[in-house]
């Protein structure tokens, strides 16, 4: 497949079908996202792949501090402390279209509450992926880790897999980090489900709205 058409294809998706994914299959993915650049060629990502037992105590684990009301604590922030127009507006937008998808009405709370239990799951994709850099790396590392990050979903998509980069599985890094063995001082920086998707899904239907070019850029001669 083109890579405009991989692009423009690629969506976050949060149904998956109960289809294992090979080992093979991810150590392929990642062999090739692994040739994304990074600043002097620091190569700051490292990666967990999480599946079977060890996914389903993880997810519990998360699921449990949500419900206790525990705060999240994640390793950075991520999101700005003051929203402002068009940032909310567009946050707003996706969350309703997010709802609406499930037919989850917006005064329906304990529907909302249940629905974001589903991120601490990676929305039962057979495996979630951790994203962590070493705590001495700096703002510029998170630009090379994010450039790894597209790589491996516009691979993924084109290995007929799909996906869903995730914050909210890095809001509660001592969790992630205790079960998985990860030094407390590293950042967690997200996570991500990667599995086949459920076509039939009405959470998979819907697309976000993309700006067009004229409203972010500007060109100087």
């Amino acid at each position: 497949m083109k890579i405009d058409e991989l692009i423009k294809q690629r969506h976050s998706t949060r149904a998956f079908l109960d289809k294992t994914v090979s080992d093979k299959l991810i150590h392929e993915i990642l062999d090739i996202a692994r040739h994304a650049p990074s600043g002097a060629n620091t190569q700051p990502w490292q990666v967990a792949v999480v599946t079977g037992n060890t996914k389903q105590q993880l997810s519990e684990s998360l699921i449990h501090a949500f419900r206790e009301g525990h705060a999240s604590r994640p390793d950075y922030v991520y999101y700005p402390e003051t929203w402002q127009s068009p940032y909310i507006d567009r946050r707003r937008a996706c969350g309703l279209q997010l709802y609406q998808s499930l037919q989850i009405d917006r005064k329906d709370k304990h529907a909302q509450r249940k629905q974001w239990e589903a991120n601490y799951r990676a929305f039962d994709a057979p495996v979630m992926l951790l994203f962590f850099m070493d705590a001495e790396m700096q703002t510029g590392s998170f630009l090379d880790l994010g450039m790894f990050i597209q790589n491996l979903m516009l691979i993924a998509q084109d290995k007929g897999l799909a996906t869903c980069p995730q914050a909210a599985l890095a809001e509660y890094p001592e969790n992630v980090k205790k079960i998985l063995e990860y030094p407390a001082d590293t950042i967690l920086v997200c996570g991500m489900a990667i599995g086949y998707e459920d076509p039939h899904a009405a959470v998979n239907k819907y697309r976000t709205a993309r700006e067009p070019v004229t409203e972010f850029s500007r060109f100087f001669y």
